[in-house]
């Protein structure tokens, strides 16, 4: 799209100005080939509140005003993510990583797993799917899922599904975990009660402070990282080890990895990390 072409001009200056908004608000560092998405998202902005350029909107969100900071946030969060996605780390979980926890916490009966990013919920759910498949019934298991973009959360809270993003779950788990015909159509369906009670769902900045204080058995931290700079990464990881008890596990992406960024944890399977 040529700069004439554009409902709004969106020159270079603005692109660094907005680029600059978004990592002080969510971390996330936009390299210069991102200018076209970011003004796609934007623009919605400036149609939804009748904003003429984003000049204008850029002091409109320097007023502080929490609502559409919000709203921003909400805009320029990638939210990708599917059931199971990456199944080699829910293998792990299944058949190495539970057996082991409840062998070592049978006392305490007691496991705590936070999902980071967890976007419309469904990286939460097949935690909790899995969990309920391995995990005694009499144990106490919670999992904490955030994400930056509040519209992300209350689609989780709900955990209704259009029935295309399970089709690739397997029969007897859909019929099992997932209720059919429910909201407006009938080709939705619904995480059951039982899973969504294990889940907290809960808007959260990772670059502010942290409410919880641990600590954790498991961080599921996937395809997140990677919108962050070095030293923001750096930071982050710091403070996922801060958090988890010992011996505690760290998920990240396929396209990530701690080489050079943390000491404070080992790589025991692809993508997979304990802390040390």
């Amino acid at each position: 799209m040529l700069a004439l072409e554009r409902e709004f001009n969106f020159s270079r200056h603005d692109f660094d100005l907005f680029r600059r908004l978004v990592k002080e608000h969510t971390g996330i560092n936009l390299s210069d080939h991102k200018q076209e998405m970011l003004y796609s998202r934007l623009a919605r902005r400036l149609r939804v509140l009748d904003i003429r350029n984003f000049h204008d909107y850029y002091h409109y969100l320097k007023k502080e005003n929490e609502n559409e900071l919000i709203q921003f946030v909400n805009a320029v969060t990638t939210n990708l993510t599917a059931f199971f996605r990456e199944p080699h780390h829910f293998e792990f979980l299944a058949r190495v990583l539970l057996p082991q926890l409840i062998e070592m916490k049978a006392d305490s009966k007691r496991i705590r797993i936070w999902s980071a990013g967890c976007a419309s919920g469904e990286e939460a759910y097949s935690l909790a799917i899995v969990i309920k498949e391995v995990i005694p019934r009499d144990w106490d298991v919670k999992i904490l899922a955030t994400d930056l973009d509040s519209s992300m959360i209350a689609k989780a809270q709900e955990g209704i599904y259009i029935s295309e993003r399970v089709t690739h779950i397997s029969k007897s788990r859909l019929h099992r975990w997932f209720k059919k015909g429910v909201y407006e159509h009938q080709s939705c369906v619904q995480a059951v009660p039982e899973l969504r009670s294990m889940i907290t769902f809960k808007q959260l900045n990772l670059m502010n402070a942290w409410p919880m204080h641990g600590p954790l058995d498991i961080i599921f931290c996937r395809n997140v990282v990677i919108y962050f700079d070095k030293e923001t990464q750096k930071i982050l990881f710091d403070r996922f080890a801060n958090l988890l008890g010992q011996p505690g596990y760290l998920f990240i992406g396929h396209s990530e990895n701690l080489f050079q960024l943390t000491k404070r944890f080992r790589l025991i399977q692809q993508t997979i990390y304990q802390k040390t």
